[in-house]
């Protein structure tokens, strides 16, 4: 039985949950769009009996929990990016995911310190190019500093999240010195100021304005199926292997936690287990061409699209803490400026 002042503070503190919390419910916080997450979580609701509560927000979602303390009712923590998970470990707010269906699935490099986070989709940045005006089929990062793409390549701000964890994935590598060298050289090689999001260097490649950037692979699925502008974008570019010199293809990852205080958290192991099923996956990971990391899901969407990958081996907890660094040098660079 619930006690009458968890339920009290359960309704204040979440606001938008549309029902009290139950024996067979589980609360739900992420960041993640309402379209993609909702029919996994429907799927979940139909496939166990138990009631999800999410709360989508777009930012402070630690924040929430924290101002929460013991009274709050999230079980489950899901987000896309592995700096904002790993933050949440750091200030004491998750718990160790105790389940041997998500050791089985989920390899060690893919799990925060002590389990306290569990990686659901991969999310890997790679490098387009102009179908037109490039005739390469593979790249490395390395070769992005080249001063033959002088004042043809495009990329968003640097302290963006996406490009701020793949600096820190460069630094983990390199080292500060080298990774302060390569910034210099991206930002010499840029053709218009570093901004805009990730589909706006597909838009400036057709222009011509650039021939080369970076992008989040989910985004070139996403635009293969528009049905306004967006779909001239993709036709005009062409996603390139690419991967780190003697490295694989730097991923972040979507991935999830239990709160520290959950007071559902049996259901929040199960839903953690679900979100990890073939079944779930699929409709996780197609809705948003990301890679799966279940490897019992043959031809993900994006790997119909873009081929398989080979993730790059540097640890995501290494990046994580390498991440106030490398922006640091972005900083020091004046890459965004």
């Amino acid at each position: 039985m619930i006690h009458s002042a968890r339920l009290s503070a359960l309704t204040l503190a979440a606001g938008l949950l549309a029902t009290p919390v139950m024996a067979q419910s589980v609360n739900l916080y992420t960041t993640r769009e309402p379209g993609l997450l909702n029919p996994v979580l429907a799927a979940f609701t139909q496939d166990t009996g138990i009631k999800v509560n999410a709360v989508f927000l777009k930012d402070g979602l630690q924040e929430r929990i924290k101002a929460e303390g013991a009274n709050s009712p999230a079980d489950v923590m899901l987000v896309v990016d592995v700096g904002e998970i790993n933050a949440a470990v750091d200030a004491g707010i998750t718990q160790p995911v105790k389940s041997a269906a998500v050791d089985k699935i989920v390899p060690a490099q893919l799990r925060g310190p002590d389990d306290n986070w569990i990686t659901l989709t991969k999310r890997a940045r790679i490098v387009i190019v102009s179908k037109d005006r490039v005739q390469q089929d593979a790249i490395t990062y390395e070769d992005l500093a080249d001063p033959k793409w002088q004042g043809k390549f495009c990329i968003r701000a640097g302290q963006h999240p996406y490009n701020n964890a793949f600096f820190a994935a460069y630094l983990a590598r390199n080292g500060a010195e080298e990774t302060e060298g390569y910034l210099k050289a991206l930002k010499a090689n840029t053709a218009r100021k570093p901004g805009g999001g990730d589909r706006d260097v597909a838009r400036d490649i057709l222009s011509g304005q650039c021939d080369i950037a970076l992008i989040n692979t989910y985004y070139i699925g996403l635009m293969s199926q528009a049905k306004n502008e967006q779909k001239g974008w993709y036709d005009a570019i062409k996603p390139l292997k690419t991967g780190f010199a003697n490295g694989g293809t730097h991923v972040n990852v979507s991935a999830a936690a239990i709160a520290k205080n959950a007071p559902n958290k049996d259901n929040a192991v199960k839903l953690i287990e679900y979100m990890l099923t073939p079944k779930a996956q699929e409709l996780y990971g197609d809705g948003n061409f990301e890679f799966p990391v279940n490897a019992e899901v043959k031809e993900s969407a994006a790997v119909k699209l873009l081929g398989a990958i080979t993730p790059d081996k540097t640890p995501l907890t290494d990046i994580a803490r390498n991440r106030k660094a490398a922006a640091d040098l972005v900083d020091k660079v004046g890459f965004d400026n």
